[in-house]
């Protein structure tokens, strides 16, 4: 992806996620300029670096955003090398007409919340032994209610709804009727090692730098802010 693309797609986001009513932390608005300033006067954002909370935007590798990709910003995040808190929250918007893959979590449970807009869908299987999708039943708790679903039953999530998923629960999301923020409330998040694609896939973006950042990425810092312990 451009540059470009991904400091619109950040644009367009942000408004909206503010026309939601739903407030990021004011770190999220950021320039480069003031990251810069901050890092220069020895503040200390070790957290956000290191567990990479921020913006995300990707098109796993695809090329292909506005029906293969997904717009993320994580809140919060540990790191249990390095801290004691295991738990992390994150938003996702997704808008009408975009997929992302299907996977599950080896050690991830996770809270997904319609929290606005449209439906968010979720397509689920459970999985095998050896990593592949089940053709057996599954069952799910939504909203606190244990539900069964047949492999690669859509369930609907309406404004409000949310569903846990365990380790191992195949899963993709895609919406209906508008684009949707979704929450996500879970263990640690760790992409590096925690994610089964069931198609091999790239987790970040390779960006065309044709302009600067509008925002940061959480894949940014180390790049244009240098190392940082």
């Amino acid at each position: 992806m451009k540059r470009s693309e991904i400091n619109e797609i950040i644009r367009e986001c942000e408004a909206w996620v503010t026309s939601m009513h739903f407030l990021l932390p004011p770190w999220a608005h950021w320039s480069l300029d003031q990251w810069k300033t901050l890092k220069h006067e020895g503040v200390d954002a070790t957290e956000i670096f290191a567990n990479m909370l921020g913006w995300d935007v990707t098109d796993f590798g695809k090329d292909n955003f506005n029906s293969f990709g997904l717009t993320l910003f994580t809140i919060r995040n540990g790191n249990l090398k390095k801290d004691k808190k295991n738990y992390a929250e994150k938003i996702l918007i997704i808008s009408e007409g975009q997929h992302n893959p299907m996977h599950f979590h080896w050690y991830k449970m996770e809270d997904i919340i319609n929290r606005g807009g449209g439906k968010l869908i979720i397509e689920a299987y459970g999985s095998t032994s050896d990593g592949n999708l089940s053709d057996q039943d599954f069952s799910v708790k939504i909203d606190g209610i244990r539900r069964s679903f047949k492999p690669g039953s859509h369930i609907v999530l309406e404004p409000g709804e949310s569903i846990c998923i365990e380790p191992g629960l195949y899963h993709r999301f895609f919406v209906e009727g508008g684009q949707v923020l979704a929450g996500e409330v879970s263990m640690v998040n760790d992409d590096c090692t925690d994610n089964r694609f069931l198609e091999p896939l790239s987790r970040y973006t390779n960006i065309e730098e044709d302009e600067m950042p509008y925002r940061l990425l959480c894949g940014d810092y180390e790049h244009f802010l240098g190392k940082f312990d």
